[in-house]
């Protein structure tokens, strides 16, 4: 029988979050490596590399050689086109909840094309909702509602396991539907978003998260195109210069 192409499952990364223990991240390798996935990162590890990682890996230690540490999430999900977050608890901040097997499937969709990520969090916090305004949609394991809590190289373990059955259950995914933003790509947007806003006194500079964190989940429910992010941004840009021209109108006729 011919597999699938091994091509989609090097662009399906890993992502673990603030981790507390190095134990944890090896039996994560473990767990990927078992079902063929390779691209892990460590987001802010507590502590990294560590011998208990590679004891905990078993054999996975090669993953833990090549496995990429970043300082921020938003440096791990740069170059990625979709970022499903991982937690037990529903949030109001992503667009979707999807299911193990409709991630997966969504994962698999769009890793025909860029790179993209499962992201799990911290030990005992899991992911924040900064977090999670970094990812596109939330995965939950429909696991027993009196106890729900997994350890995060099972959770890590449960998601690689559907990813990789559904990679063995098709020959072939639909082509995603647009040339999605990367991750860098909608950051800046956002940063560039909130600048205006500033300047055009909508946004409260002094504290403007409350108001970004619901414009991202707006702009996440639909999912960017490069294209609309360059419009948008093209707007934005408008904006702000007509405000500077008008702010200028205004001096010269005050000094007049």
């Amino acid at each position: 029988m011919t597999l699938p192409d091994p091509k989609l499952l090097a662009n399906i990364r890993v992502v673990l979050t603030r981790t507390s223990h190095p134990g944890n991240i090896g039996a994560a390798a473990r767990a990927m490596k078992t079902m063929g996935l390779s691209q892990l990162y460590l987001v802010d590890p507590a502590i990294f590399p560590n011998s208990q990682a590679d004891a905990m890996a078993s054999g996975a230690t090669d993953l833990l050689a090549q496995t990429r540490v970043c300082a921020t999430l938003a440096e791990a999900l740069a170059d990625t086109t979709l970022a499903l977050g991982v937690s037990a608890r529903r949030r109001d901040i992503v667009a979707e909840v999807l299911t193990p097997p409709e991630a997966s499937a969504r994962l698999l969709a769009d890793a025909q094309t860029a790179p993209v990520a499962l992201v799990f969090g911290n030990e005992t916090s899991g992911l924040s909702n900064e977090e999670l305004s970094l990812c596109q949609g939330l995965v939950t394991i429909p696991a027993n509602p009196d106890y729900s809590s997994l350890n995060l190289a099972a959770a890590v373990q449960v998601l690689c396991y559907e990813v990789r059955q559904a990679w063995l259950g098709r020959g072939s995914w639909p082509q995603p539907e647009m040339d999605a933003a990367s991750g860098d790509e909608v950051e800046k947007f956002y940063a560039h978003l909130e600048t205006a806003l500033a300047e055009l006194e909508f946004l409260n500079p002094g504290s403007p998260g409350k108001l970004m964190l619901k414009l991202r989940r707006l702009f996440a429910r639909t999912r960017l195109a490069k294209e609309e992010v360059n419009i948008l941004r093209g707007i934005l840009t408008a904006a702000q210069e007509a405000k500077a021209a008008a702010r200028q109108t205004g001096t010269a006729a005050h000094n007049s």
